[in-house]
């Protein structure tokens, strides 16, 4: 039986696990079926991603992080949120943390069930790109805020279609050979908006992204429109609190805050994967 963690992050959930002493060595199959076996809704437990907490030279620990469809990703930023309460409860690190990600050295601190996330700088922010979708023109921008991200502000956001138009930015020619995460945006006040997201991996909308939030407000900022802090509500009904400095029209110092759910611990028995590819 492998022990796990399920935890949310405003809504994103995740299974983590300590992988340091190599937990899952004795898995015959490749890991990412195993994770696209045990992210089943229904029939296993269910997850937007599964987090593997291993060793790092560099860091307190290194993470893996997977998308429920099996793909391994550089960053998450409610996973990374997740994972840095899940090492703090696990004795792995202390309140304030750094991990090491595809994507580089990720800080945090833990305060309770509210845990800060300082962020990698984005890169490649791109404004006011036209691309045909849908038989239409959308306005988007684009940045890294550790994966790829494109954003699109839009009146109505309640009646947005997001799951068509964010699966046809997501397979976009012009975001390839990657593909994007897409996020869909109005701008509620100058501190505040409110996004649902469309994310490559998970290939639907889900309830929040913490990269993605990032993203929407870092382009909203971009275009004169909100300023730090900029409080974002996600489809979950939770807000996730933006913080970034901006200096000669660059990024830094750029902070994820919100809160962190314990949902269960338990353990997997091997029915819950053992029929993957079946």
């Amino acid at each position: 039986m492998i022990k796990f963690f399920k935890m949310s992050g405003s809504g994103n959930d995740f299974i983590l696990m300590d992988n340091r002493e190599g937990m899952l060595n004795f898995l015959k199959k490749d890991v990412k079926d195993f994770v696209r076996a045990i992210c089943r809704r229904k029939v296993s437990v269910g997850a937007d991603g599964v987090i593997l907490v291993e060793r790092s030279e560099k860091a307190d620990f290194r993470w893996r992080f997977f998308n429920a469809d099996g793909s391994e990703v550089e960053m998450c930023g409610n996973g990374g949120r997740c994972v840095a309460r899940f090492a703090f409860l696990n004795g792995i690190a202390g309140e304030r943390m750094s991990f090491e990600t595809v994507a580089g050295l990720i800080d945090a601190e833990v305060r309770g069930d509210q845990v800060k996330l300082r962020l990698t700088e984005p890169q490649v922010l791109q404004l006011n790109q036209d691309v045909a979708v849908q038989k239409e023109v959308l306005t988007v921008d684009s940045l890294n805020t550790g994966v790829p991200h494109v954003v699109a502000f839009v009146g109505n956001l309640e009646d947005f279609d997001v799951f068509r138009y964010g699966r046809s930015l997501r397979y976009h020619e012009a975001f390839q050979p990657a593909g994007t995460n897409a996020n869909f945006v109005t701008v509620t006040g100058f501190h505040s908006l409110s996004v649902r997201t469309y994310e490559r991996g998970v290939e639907d909308e889900t309830l929040a992204c913490g990269t993605g939030s990032v993203a929407s407000a870092l382009a909203a900022a971009a275009r004169g429109q909100v300023d730090s802090p900029v409080d974002v509500h996600v489809r979950s009904g939770e807000i996730l609190k933006i913080h970034f400095e901006k200096i000669d029209g660059k990024f830094r110092n750029v902070y994820l805050e919100g809160r962190v759910r314990v949902v269960y611990e338990g353990q997997l028995w091997e029915e819950a994967w053992q029929d993957v590819g079946n």
